[in-house]
């Protein structure tokens, strides 16, 4: 390996080059058991960094490969302590500014893994490490506000005299599993809801039995993914062209990373069938106490007895059972229709930009930028709901 400082000498251009490659690499080639050994220790669960699965998002998913990492090493540069996978501004939202941007997992949650044995040093040396790759700012999308990743880099912005700016930020469900399901349910929907509920469930029961199931084993989940899969492409995601198996990359990363997760017990597929027919399936991401309720498919030809809350239902009672489990996050929109009532735990998400340099000019003309691209969005999102009424 060339020295760097006798490179500077030679050529200062390079060698700067040589350490912006050092400071951003490509997720393969972060060691993929220091990689799980991290998640472990992680100071916030994210299953959407796991290593399974980001790697097959990365690989394969449409318009998500190839995204780069900013590792962070302790000081003696043998332990990870801190990983953020990022694209480009450009790559983003085709601004040219020296920006980084959370690498989207497919799930709407981008909060990096931070050591929980070296909170403050993991973060600073995150942003040290985007500093090195020549950025000026990072731009965090749906990260958990009130996370305790977040937290540490906040504790080393105040430090360091830096302010981020949260750009738009949303409240979504979550579920607090320490509760006993039964009675959780109650409080949530009330006796009359669950007495509805009931009733069509019985309803449902004329089309046989109404059992739920949850495949974990690798053997069990690869079949159920692919009811998953079909379920989902029978409903309005299909009439889309938004379901999962319609897209060859998309088909290719949930079928690589479910199976990989499955192996490590970080991964289930629930499912509701009625007799031999399933009416609804849903895939679960499990990290450290927390599970991760990715997508919901279920049989239209069946909405009239509600598959997908009789699905949530029971997937409910599943998880409050569980003592491994704390709580869920139901990575969800904001204000769902269908979650929002049962799960009434509530989680803040925002996008937030995060300066990397006091006082730097460049960071006002990147908020600038986004601000109006959030407009536009915004403004194309009234025409599209104008042109739907």
């Amino acid at each position: 390996m060339v020295d760097i400082a006798h490179q500077a000498a030679i050529n200062p251009a390079s060698a700067k080059a040589a350490e912006a490659a050092r400071a951003l690499v490509p997720l393969g080639a972060i060691e993929a058991g220091q990689w799980r050994a991290l998640a472990q220790r992680a100071v916030e669960p994210n299953g959407y960094y796991l290593p399974a699965w980001e790697l097959a998002v990365s690989a394969t998913a449409r318009g998500r490969t190839d995204a780069s990492v900013l590792p962070a090493f302790d000081g003696s540069s043998t332990r990870l302590i801190g990983l953020m996978p990022v694209i480009s501004l450009w790559r983003a939202w085709k601004i040219p500014l020296p920006a980084l941007v959370s690498a989207h997992p497919y799930g709407t949650l981008c909060s990096p893994l931070i050591d929980r044995d070296a909170p403050i040093e993991a973060a600073s040396r995150l942003l040290q490490q985007a500093r090195e790759a020549g950025a000026h700012a990072l731009v965090l999308n749906d990260v958990a506000l009130d996370g305790a990743a977040m937290a540490s880099l906040y504790q080393v912005l105040n430090r360091d005299g830096l302010k981020p700016r949260v750009l738009s930020s949303y409240i979504r469900a979550s579920l607090d599993a320490t509760q006993e399901g039964e009675t959780l349910l109650r409080d949530a929907l009330g006796t009359k809801k669950l007495k509805e509920l009931r009733r069509l469930r019985h309803r449902l029961e004329e089309h046989g039995p109404v059992v739920f199931e949850v495949a974990r084993r690798p053997d069990e989940i690869g079949p159920a993914l692919e009811t998953f899969l079909q379920l989902e492409a029978s409903g309005w995601k299909g009439k889309r062209g938004t379901a999962l198996i319609q897209h060859a990359g998309d088909a290719t990363f949930i079928r690589r990373a479910v199976p990989a997760l499955a192996e490590t017990a970080q991964c289930e597929i629930v499912t509701l069938r009625a007799g031999t027919i399933p009416v609804a399936a849903g895939i679960l991401l499990r990290h450290q106490d927390r599970a991760f309720f990715f997508k919901l498919g279920i049989d239209e030809r069946f909405a009239r007895y509600s598959p997908g809350v009789q699905l949530t239902l029971d997937l409910t009672r599943h998880l409050c059972a569980d003592p491994a489990i704390a709580s869920a996050d139901s990575t969800a929109s904001a204000d769902h229709p269908m979650i929002n009532p049962i799960w009434r735990g509530r989680l803040a998400i925002g996008d937030v930009l995060i300066p990397l340099r006091r006082n730097d000019p460049l960071v006002a003309l990147i908020h600038a930028a986004l601000v109006g691209l959030n407009a536009a969005h915004e403004a194309a999102r009234r025409v599209v709901r104008r042109l739907r009424k």
